[in-house]
């Protein structure tokens, strides 16, 4: 699913990661270990095409398709879902507005036709009834005045809306209760079709996810067994 072939990153003038070479395998539930600032979201980042991150050498290969030199919207309508540690609030912008307009451009992009109203309608909610998400957090601003558990819900929504072939969850278990924290393993191992690249600290919660590969980073190289 995911080839990175001897990718160097830099920011401004910092190397920040030298010479990573990671195979993710289709339907794999890959963790990404390490310790705080080994380079973990930096890659992440680059992945999901942060222009803020400079590729100095080596490539990016998503599902056969050298993406490179992609900007982020392109990586994204691909197939490529991010869930970052950190969300920002966007004040005006609802939940519901958000979600209609994010996946009416991932079903033009696939199919070349129209969002379904009625389809759209129905599958948020049954998303949101499964994840026990009030309706009325659709009309209220992304994540302004959410809780880090109800943002990790409102993650989880847009996940299984997207139904990505590649998600990204950049500890998804932080700020999470036990409860949110199992809906998210739960998520995880029901969406047999996408293929996840996780990070977390926290050894329970890994251990709920099963994963099956593991790459761990040490001072933005990865460490060889």
């Amino acid at each position: 699913m995911l080839e990175i072939k001897n990718l160097s990153v830099s920011l401004g003038d910092k190397s920040l990661l030298t010479d990573i070479n990671m195979h993710i395998k289709r339907g794999a539930r890959h963790l990404l270990a390490g310790h705080n600032g080994s380079g973990k979201s930096t890659l992440v980042g680059t992945i999901i095409g942060n222009p803020a991150y400079t590729i100095t050498s080596g490539k990016i290969i998503f599902d056969d398709k050298d993406i490179t030199n992609e900007n982020t919207t392109t990586r994204a309508l691909l197939g490529i879902f991010l869930g970052a540690q950190n969300v920002p609030e966007i004040p005006g912008l609802t939940v519901l507005s958000f979600l209609k307009h994010s996946i009416a451009a991932h079903k033009h992009f696939e199919t070349g036709k129209e969002l379904s109203m009625g389809e759209f309608l129905s599958n948020l909610e049954t998303a949101r009834t499964k994840l026990d998400i009030p309706k009325e957090w659709l009309n209220r601003s992304i994540n302004v005045g959410f809780s880090g558990g109800e943002r990790k819900r409102l993650m989880l929504l847009r996940l299984i809306l997207t139904n990505p072939k590649f998600a990204i969850l950049d500890e998804p278990d932080s700020g999470a209760d036990a409860t949110v924290q199992q809906q998210i393993v739960d998520t995880i191992h029901e969406m047999k079709d996408t293929t996840f690249l996780f990070i977390s600290h926290q050894q329970h919660f890994t251990e709920l996810v099963k994963p099956t590969d593991i790459t761990t980073l040490s001072d933005g190289k990865v460490m060889i067994k």
